[in-house]
């Protein structure tokens, strides 16, 4: 590991870093809560160097590090066009209206930045114009919220669907007016120059700063790969905070979907613009013509989705061979074939609108996107249907990101800074450079801020059944029964799957006590917000609780995670990866499986400390990770937190804070 000296050969921009984090710099005299930490300025130093000599810098800063500043400042100060990346919108609010703010007047440094998200946030406003001309048949809004929308159309600079509270949930009508790649018309629009999204983009390419989340940086890589353009305007160096979250989010956008709603889209579009409320240049026998191509459309993605409904009725997640996916490969191919005839009765239009050049753009991708999924013969992709109450998605997920990341991500950027709370497996970033493509880097390992040894303990208990046991669902609600007890509710209790979660809920719900929030009940934000302002409250949630989430101060006192969270082995993806390291020669359970269970474990404990002040329990309540020889490299990264086995313990920890 090369790890960054702390200051020997100091530029002038190392210098300045380091006078802005020293005891009475910058920051401490301009931000009342800041706090100077060595290892932040440790990180800091790593990351000024980084911005002028470019590379790549991996630098693993545990909770209370301060890892955000410590990247914002070199940042700023190098006077470099930097791209910083996200995995959460809340931390992207969180760097935009709060850190870059307080930097301003801590650095007396002028700071030009963006905040970008994905299209469908945005208003379009050709769509919305047709909306309230009542040209979009098939969408009905009331009109107290057409004239709320109207109203901040009017004066909103953003266009962000996040500026009206009130249209929050209401996903399907939003769908029709935002200003998504299906909507868009692109230059030929009548509203180009006004609209958000190029606006966005053009503030965008005069910032130094552009602040993206992982989904939006990885869907512009994903346009540029398809040689359309770009996203995102071009930068020189980027930081890309909540790394681990990389390849996931890498995974969704670097593969092939066709789903129930974009096939619905289609006939949505196409409807709205053969209504006769559309003034269309076309003869009424030729829209009678393009009438029937679409009704054809229709009929034909209809009995292909029921066709894919059909396939293997006893599970909702398939993974597709060209033998599993013969019995809908016909009524595939005459979908494929219809919307081939669609798209071209598009283009033989004379001077086309630019709603269909759009629709037809929309309808030869889907083809295209379509034929290669009914192939299901690329060895890089695992397909997988999956069926849900929405209806099905069909989709190709590459097995390794790693080349393409490494191609549009970073062999574009001079220099890249990767950090976050959890990198490394066994003090090694050996696993994230395989799964990212990453070979020469400046490696940072940076312990949390935080003192668990005082102010956190772990439980373990010692006799329990393995999660395999029969007994252990009944054993791990006793369990979390009378750990809810001693911490008297104020807990996350975070399970690996939803039967889980619902058979320890059928059992605690009617006998606790304390207020139960279970996910799936409310939105997340909601959960949250309730989690925060109920007193003695716990929730009961799985993955999407595990990280990004950030709840300081007395409310969360305890995280209790039910087992150790292995990725499932039958998941197609999981078994296409394990098989591609056994055939080059690796050991796919302590190479892949290991290491995620690390990674993931860290992050569901990570979410009891935020705050210098904050305490707790964390317990894992698996048996494994004291009896299996996996169990001792698991043991090996937790925090370092006393570990009991003893409820006394934990009743003593409470008493004592």
């Amino acid at each position: 590991m090369s790890e960054v000296p702390s200051l020997p050969n100091s530029t002038e921009l190392t210098e300045r870093v380091a006078r802005a984090f020293s005891d009475h710099g910058d920051l401490s005299e301009a931000i009342p809560e800041f706090e100077p930490r060595p290892s932040q300025r440790r990180m800091a130093s790593a990351a000024a160097k980084l911005f002028e000599q470019g590379g790549i810098l991996l630098a693993e800063a545990g909770t209370g590090t301060g890892k955000t500043l410590a990247y914002l400042v070199p940042a700023i100060l190098s006077g470099q066009r930097v791209l910083v990346s996200t995995g959460t919108k809340n931390l992207q609010d969180q760097i935009f209206y709060k850190d870059l703010p307080a930097l301003r007047e801590a650095l007396e440094t002028p700071i030009s930045a963006t905040y970008m998200k994905g299209r469908n946030n945005y208003l379009c406003l050709h769509r919305f114009e047709a909306l309230r001309q009542g040209e979009l048949e098939q969408t009905r809004v009331d009109n107290n919220t057409l004239e709320e929308l109207s109203e901040w159309a009017a004066q909103t600079d953003t266009g962000d669907r996040a500026e009206v509270e009130s249209l929050s949930d209401d996903i399907a009508f939003w769908s029709s007016v935002a200003a998504t790649s299906e909507n868009c018309i692109g230059t030929d629009c009548p509203d180009y120059q006004k609209c958000f999204v190029t606006r966005m983009r053009e503030r965008a390419s005069e910032c130094d700063l552009v602040i993206v989340n992982h989904h939006l940086l990885c869907a512009d890589a994903a346009v540029r790969q398809s040689a359309y353009g770009e996203v995102i305007p071009s930068r020189t160096y980027a930081v890309i905070d909540e790394a681990h979250q990389l390849e996931d989010v890498a995974t969704q956008y670097f593969g092939v979907s066709v789903s129930t709603h974009r096939l619905q889209q289609i006939e949505l579009q196409g409807r709205q613009l053969l209504t006769d409320r559309i003034n269309l240049t076309i003869e009424d026998e030729y829209r009678l013509e393009l009438r029937s191509l679409l009704l054809d459309v229709d009929e034909s993605a209809s009995s292909f989705l029921n066709a894919l409904t059909s396939l293997d009725q006893r599970t909702d997640r398939i993974h597709l061979t060209t033998d599993i996916l013969r019995p809908a490969s016909p009524t595939g191919q005459q979908l494929i074939d219809s919307l081939q005839r669609f798209s071209q009765a598009l283009r033989n239009i004379d001077s086309p609108s630019e709603d269909i050049t759009s629709l037809e753009r929309s309808t030869r991708e889907l083809q295209g996107q379509l034929s290669f999924l009914l192939e299901v013969d690329d060895q890089n992709f695992v397909y997988v249907l999956e069926k849900n109450k929405k209806g099905v998605v069909l989709r190709a997920s590459p097995i390794d990101v790693s080349g393409v990341v490494r191609e549009f991500l970073f062999d574009r950027m001079n220099g890249t800074v990767l950090t976050s709370a959890t990198l490394t497996i066994d003090s090694s970033f050996q696993y994230l450079r395989n799964r990212l493509g990453i070979s020469d880097a400046v490696e940072l390992k940076l312990a949390s801020e935080f003192d668990h040894q005082t102010r956190s303990i772990m439980y373990i208990p010692k006799d329990i059944p393995e999660p395999s046991n029969p007994a252990f669902i009944e054993a791990v609600s006793c369990q979390i029964s009378e750990l809810l007890h001693i911490s008297r509710g104020r807990a996350f209790v975070l399970f690996t799957s939803y039967n889980n979660l619902r058979e320890v809920q059928a059992r605690l719900e009617p006998t606790l006590p304390f207020p139960i929030l279970v996910q799936g009940n409310a939105p997340r934000t909601v959960l949250l917000r309730e989690f925060r302002s109920t007193p003695n409250a716990v929730l009961f949630a799985t993955s999407s609780f595990w990280q990004g989430v950030d709840v300081a101060g007395e409310a969360l006192s305890c995280v209790i995670i039910d087992k150790l969270p292995f990725a499932s082995p039958n998941d197609p993806l999981t078994a296409a990866r394990m098989e591609k390291i056994v055939n080059e020669g690796g050991n796919p359970f302590t190479d892949y499986q290991i290491p995620l269970v690390v990674l993931s474990l860290l992050q569901g404990l990570g979410r009891l400390l935020r705050h210098r002040t904050d305490y707790g329990v964390m317990a894992l309540l698996d048996s494994r990770i004291r009896t299996k020889g996996y169990g001792r490299k698991v043991m090996a990264s937790l925090p370092p937190a006393p570990i009991t086995n003893d409820l006394s313990d934990i009743r003593r920890f409470f008493e004592r804070n």
